[in-house]
């Protein structure tokens, strides 16, 4: 029995898998509008049937994070936002019987602040599955994982366009849990669909590695997220999620949270049945 063998990221793929079913991954800013939102949006994305959510922990200086996302880490970091804040939404949220696996999406210099092994450490014990660290090269990434491994944690590691093919071999070679596609060179936004070149690209891709395949940048609607099912295992969705969110946050929680979860719902509906 592997360290990762209990993982719910990996047991999440692997009933995915089994059912014939995909996975989407929303996006969540963790801490915004504010950590009750956050703690009471993932367990409405549980209830509606999500097994996968991302959160990004706030950082002043995000690498590819376009607008939407870049305001909301913002706006998170002003009000006091920080990682031990974000633990303890998390420890909450397993507390009262969360399921859902859990990827934490951080800089590296958050993680090298706190040291990489205590990091990891907290992360695992507060109930997170796994660690994406977009700023890290290759060989340090293969360093990150055999830690977090060591933890219980899948570490996640991102694949661009621009990506050499013996490249993304080597780093299929140490993501666990999947690999994010990035679908296009730029930052993450909402865009009308995905360049042909993607699709086939990751059709590619998925000959040469048995690791879950999910694409991100530019999903932000259901007949999207259909499509990049048809050769993906998943589909990541963030800036489209946020952007809703932005725009009920002077509301009430409920309602805020209506708006969201509605969007969530829809997200889910080409991907529910079994293919």
């Amino acid at each position: 029995m592997t360290a990762l063998s209990k993982n719910r990221l990996v047991r999440a793929f692997a009933d995915l898998s089994a059912a014939g079913e995909k996975a989407l991954v929303p996006f969540l800013t963790a801490g915004y509008p504010d950590l009750e939102a956050t703690g009471v949006l993932l367990r409405d994305f549980e209830l509606r049937g999500v097994r996968v959510c991302e959160l990004g922990v706030p950082f002043s200086d995000p690498i590819a994070d376009g607008p939407t996302i870049q305001a909301s880490y913002t706006e998170a970091l002003a009000a006091g936002v920080d990682v031990a804040k974000i633990f303890q939404v998390v420890r909450d949220y397993r507390g009262a019987g969360g399921r859902m696996a859990l990827v934490a999406m951080v800089s590296y210099s958050i993680v090298f602040r706190h040291g990489v092994e205590q990091y990891l450490r907290d992360a695992r014990e507060a109930g997170f599955d796994a660690t994406l660290v977009p700023d890290l090269p290759l060989v340090e990434a293969a360093m990150v994982e055999s830690q977090a491994a060591a933890c219980g944690l899948a570490n996640v590691m991102l694949v661009a366009p621009t990506t050499p093919a013996a490249r993304r071999l080597e780093i299929a070679k140490h993501s666990r849990g999947f690999i994010y596609y990035i679908s296009v060179a730029g930052i993450t936004g909402e865009r009308d669909g995905l360049p042909d070149a993607t699709i086939a690209a990751v059709a590619e891709f998925r000959k040469h590695t048995n690791m879950p395949v999910c694409i991100g940048f530019g999903i932000s609607n259901a007949e999207t997220v259909a499509a990049v099912c048809e050769v993906a295992d998943g589909a990541i969705v963030g800036s489209a999620i946020i952007r809703r969110i932005a725009g009920a946050k002077d509301r009430r929680l409920k309602e805020l949270v209506s708006e969201a979860g509605e969007f969530i719902s829809e997200l889910l509906r080409p991907i529910a049945q079994p293919r």
